[in-house]
Parts: C-alpha cells; structure tokens; sequence
C-alpha cells in the first residue's frame, strides 16, 4: 500500500502512538498489520483536555491519487465514519470542495486533499464513491446538511444512515448553542483549532480555504472528523439515558436529506413585479410620512425616537402621565403606541408608515439580492436545531416572517411564483393541529368529540362557553372563542386575553373559567405539566422531544410564569413540529419511490409548499394530503387542506 506523500502530526512531544478507541481492529491504513491486534505495543492513554499541540494524535493528509486509492481501500468494512468538507465558500450552491475528511478511531483521522482542478477533484471524488454510496455506512457529521449539499454539486449521495453530533446536541440540551468548537470544550475539555487561524476573520481580507497550504488545512481539518467522531461518542450514551435515540434516528436524521434537496431546490420569485412594488411602497411611505407630519403640525424626523417621542408626548400630549426612560426619551416602540391607537389619528398613519417601511427594506427590496445568479431562485435556509420547541426556522430569508396578515404583506407572497409555464405551486396546510394535539393530549372528551363530529372548533368552543345553540352563535363570539383556544396553549391570563379581544378583564376572567368548565380535561392537563416539569425539570412532546424547564421553581414570579408557559405549550407545538416533520420524510421518501419530479420547496410552520409539474398535480395533491394525515395517530384525525395556484397567495 502506497504510503502517504505528508503526515500532519502533533510535536514530537506529544506524538506516542494514538490511543486505540472504537473499530480498533480495523487495518491500519498504511501499515497492513490491524490496530489493537496482541503483540502491539501498549496504546497510549487518552489526554484528557488540550488541544491539537498537546494531546496525542496522528492526523495523515492525503495528497496523491495512490494514497487516495489507499484510503478508499480502507474504508471497506467500516459501518461508522465521521466525515467533513472543506470549501471554497458557505454558500452550498456555489461552493467548491477543496477536500473532505474521515475519522473512524478517536484521535485518527485523514485529509484528502482534493487537486484544484474541478474534473481532477471529480475523479479523487469517484475512488470514493462508492462509499458514499453504501446504504450499509453510517456516516457521522456537524452539520450533515451542507456537506450533502457540497456533495450534490459533485453528483454524489450519501445513501447510509446520518447521524449528526449538532442535532444530538440540539435534541440533549434545546435551549443551548450546537457549535462544534463549544462543544468540543464542554464535553471533550478540547480546544480545536479555529478557522479564523488559517482564513483569518471574517471580512474583505478574509482567505479562501484553497489559499492554505494544504498541511495547514490537514491539521484543522482531520481535527473536525476526529473532534466529530469523539462528541459521537460522547453523545451516543446520553440519549438512550433521555430516551431520546428514536427522536434522532427516526425524526431529525432522516429529515436532513430532505431539508438539503429542498435548500438545492429553491423557490421561484418575480423579480419585475418586486420592482413595480418597491415603487408603489415608496410612494405609500412618501404619502404617510407626509400624512403624519400633516397631523403632528410641525415638520419632523419619523425615524428618530427622540423627535417622535417629544411630538407625541410634549406636544400632542397623547399620555400625560409619560415618563422618559433611563435614555432621556419617551418610549415609542410598537406596544407602546398600540396603546394609543384611540387617543390621536398620528399613531394609526405612523403604525402604517413603520409597517410599509419594513415591508420594503426587509423584504421587497432585499429578497432580489438573495437570488442566485446561478439558479434565478430563492434558497432559503431551514435551521433545524435553533428552535428549542423543534420546530424549524428558516434564514436568508426568513419565509416564516413574510406577513400574511395584511394586504400588503400578502402582496409579497402573491410575488413568489411556481418555477415554470408548466408548473403550479401546490400548499397543503393542517389544519388546527395544535388544538388537535391538545384534544389528544388531555383527552378531553367535549373537545374530542368536536373534532370527532367534525365541528367547527372555534365555533363549538363559542356555543358550549356562552350557553348558546351552535346556529346563534356570532362572529365576533366565534373570534372571542379562537382567541382563547389559542392562548390557552400559551397560558393566557385573562389580562392577556383582555388585551387580544374586545373582552374587558372580568369578561377575559369569566370566559377563561367557563372555558375550563367546558373543557375540564384542558385545565387538568395544564395543571399536570406544570407539576410534571416541576418533578422532571422537563416536558415531552408526544414523540419524547425533551424541553428542559430549569427555572421552573424560579422566586422571580416573572420567570417562574414563563417557564410553567412553556411547561404548557411546548409539548403541543412540539408534538405539531414533530408531526410535520414526520409528514415531511413520508411525503419525500414517497416522491422518491414513485418517481415523481415535483420538489417540496418549502416548509413554514404547519404548511408545505411544492413546486409541482401540472401532469403531476392531481396525484401528488392525492400522495401529500394522504401522507400528512396518516402521518402520526391522535385521538383525532389529523386533517389536511390543499391548495393549487401559479403564487404561493394563490396556491391558498
């Protein structure tokens, strides 16, 4: 076997032979003769702590084709893999991988360092091919994601079982940060190497990985396979000890894969019609700002607090009793002029001036720059371990955060367009989960039996609260039922619940009771979680996703109030982004093994989105709605709407 042109290894100080740890048996790449076998000299003893400089380690770059068929050869056999990218960039469309690394024994591992040269790069890449291939390889990652992205621009899969030490993380301690370096320190007590230490930080001056010598990026680089595979290691016992082994392998892993091809997929937008509406935004803000002026009297900065605190509090006196703040300013945020709606026609044009405003900055004319110049489209990306409560988020943009509500804000959805003449875009929808998953949860019998008969919830809600027949029951009492339907998943006082509806506080107060009255079930399973996170320090979603409740015996009213809010709702929104993420893997592992072409594209709370081909819609509108019912079983069913249009608005 060929033996490899640089080895990358600790000072001679702190270079005994690395010390033998999982797969121990496995052929030494180089030597022939097996790692561990009788007559080996005695393995060093793991360090603990240190760094790279001092704890002992054998990390070897690989920079020949020969020692990259030697590697590959090695690899034969080998189940668990911890593996890495190294790239051009951290935009996954446009990325280049300027080489990968593999560890599968603590302290060892291997750099390939791949030649410049795309089509040279693409032929080291096939000698591995066919590992990445194997549906028999685990492979081991921080952040799976971007690599099978990396990957994918290379035409490779990996086929195996994933396992990522960041969502291990993520599902062990939710409330935390998943970075590898931290986690390196905290469970390792290991000090890697940083990246600013070879690219330098971030900035125009910032390298390219591809300008490092390769050596330079052997150490850092081999150090992230072994640092992976160690934090495996480390994690692997603590989540059977929670019970948290299925939630990983069955619900998060799996989902990985599905959030890359969505990300690759992207979303098409009509970049003219954004423009048209830039224009049209500019010319509503010019027209309100000049409203508000108008009925402030004197001509002012909108945008600096301290002016519109003085023309709002001194001059029109909205609030005589207005105090400024530590700052010398009068508060002006949007809670506080919410408040002032009734007292001064300002703050209705100066709500509307702020809201136009942000519409066009934060979105219309800022989602033309996140187009690809290679693609034409949208690529957002879905974060999978930010939101404690598991439920995905999404950055660059954020989809979740385009406003629906308002005419304007549906105006930017109605911009998002399918990918073709031939296509139309598809969005299926639960409905009412949340309530769907409480009814479950608490085994309630009354609301039950309402999903169960097919009710209206929030109507049902308003004729059992009010004492009347389901036929009398009004519009404004239906909104006054939703209301409280969904605060109580969030644990809303009667004060809360004042401030959401035309209710006064004694109204909120008796409707909360005879809603509990109504749903006794309801009252008896919040009162449960409360006690049960108080015993565990924790809270479950029906799938056993873990949400840790430290301060849940806090003196502090305030946090203590948060935390039993939390005890209360995370299990529902949980158990709801559980179940979608559920529909999410059915609803791909489907498309895959019928065929079908049309992507999901995107996924923004309980709703999917997919771009699909016309000769396929009536069949995958018949495959999603069928997946995402049958997705998980609740005492109640699981209901999904759908919808078909040429924009995102119209496909509603």
């Amino acid at each position: 076997v060929a033996a490899p042109s640089t080895e990358v290894k600790a000072p001679a100080a702190a270079a005994p032979r690395p010390a033998t740890g999982a797969n121990s048996t496995q052929m030494d790449l180089f030597g022939g003769g097996a790692q561990g076998d009788e007559g080996d000299e005695p393995a060093a003893p793991h360090i603990l702590g240190g760094s790279a400089a001092t704890q002992a380690h054998a990390y070897t770059l690989i920079d020949t084709v020969e020692a990259a068929r030697a590697l590959s050869r090695s690899l034969d056999g080998l189940r668990e893999i911890a593996f890495d990218t190294e790239t051009t960039g951290l935009d996954a469309l446009e990325a280049e991988m300027v080489g990968f690394s593999l560890s599968w024994e603590a302290h060892t591992a291997y750099y390939v360092a791949l030649p410049a040269e795309r089509s040279e790069a693409q032929t080291w890449l096939e000698l591995f091919r066919p590992h990445f291939e194997r549906p028999d390889a685990t492979w081991i990652g921080h952040n799976l994601k971007f690599d099978l992205q990396i990957l994918a621009n290379y035409g490779i899969r990996l086929v195996g079982t994933l396992r990522d030490t960041m969502l291990a993380h993520y599902l062990l301690e939710p409330d935390q940060r998943h970075g590898m370096d931290a986690l390196a320190q905290n469970y390792l007590g290991y000090t890697p190497i940083t990246i600013d230490s070879l690219i330098g930080a971030k900035g125009k001056n910032q390298k390219s990985m591809r300008d490092v010598p390769a050596a330079e990026v052997a150490e850092y680089a081999a150090e992230d396979a072994d640092v992976t595979w160690r934090l495996h290691e480390a994690f692997t016992p603590k989540l059977a000890e929670a019970g948290l082994e299925s939630v990983l392998h069955d619900l998060e892993s799996p989902l990985v894969p599905v959030l890359a091809g969505m990300e690759r997929a992207g979303m098409a937008i009509d970049l003219e019609g954004l423009a048209r509406y830039s224009v049209e935004l500019g010319e509503d803000s010019a027209r309100l700002e000049a409203e508000v002026r108008e009925l402030a009297g004197v001509d002012f900065n909108l945008g600096s607090p301290k002016q519109l605190g003085e023309v709002l509090f001194d001059r029109l006196k909205l609030d005589p009793k207005a105090k400024k703040t530590k700052t010398g300013q009068y508060a002006t945020g949007e809670e506080v002029l919410e408040n002032f709606r009734k007292a001064h026609p300002i703050v209705d044009k100066l709500l509307e001036w702020r809201q136009v405003g942000k519409l066009k900055s934060t979105y219309v004319d800022a989602l033309p720059e996140l187009v690809s110049p290679r693609t034409g489209r949208i690529h957002t990306t879905f974060n999978q371990a930010v939101a404690a409560t598991g439920r995905l988020s999404s950055t660059n943009p954020n989809m979740q955060n385009i406003p629906v509500r308002s005419e304007r804000g549906q105006r930017v959805r109605d911009l998002f367009v399918a990918g073709g003449p031939d296509r139309v875009l598809l969005s299926a929808d639960y409905s009412q989960i949340e309530l769907r998953v409480i009814a479950s949860m608490s085994g309630d019998a009354g609301m039950i039996d309402a999903f169960l008969s097919g009710e209206d919830i929030h109507a049902a809600t308003a004729s059992k609260v009010f004492g009347l027949p389901l036929s009398e029951v009004t519009r404004e009492q239906r909104s006054q039922a939703k209301t409280v339907n969904f605060g109580i998943i969030y644990g809303v006082s009667a004060f809360g619940l004042s401030q959401q509806s035309t209710l006064s506080r004694s109204e909120a107060k008796e409707v909360i009771e005879q809603y509990f009255a109504t749903y006794p079930g309801i009252k008896k399973y919040i009162d449960d979680q409360v006690a049960a996170a108080r015993v565990n320090g924790y809270v479950e979603t029906l799938l056993g996703r873990r949400r840790y409740l430290r301060d849940i015996d806090s003196r502090n009213q305030a946090v203590r109030g948060h935390s039993e809010r939390n005890a209360i709702n995370a299990p529902i929104q949980g158990t709801a982004a559980d179940i979608v993420k559920l529909a999410m893997i059915r609803i791909h592992d489907r498309l895959q093994r019928e065929g079908l072409k049309s992507p999901m594209i995107l996924q923004v709370h309980d709703e999917l989105v997919f771009d699909a081909y016309s000769t396929e819609v009536e069949s995958l509108r018949e495959l999603v709605k069928f997946e995402m019912e049958a997705a998980f079983t609740l005492s109640v069913p699981l209901v999904a709407e759908t919808g078909v249009g040429r924009t995102w608005l119209k496909a509603h």
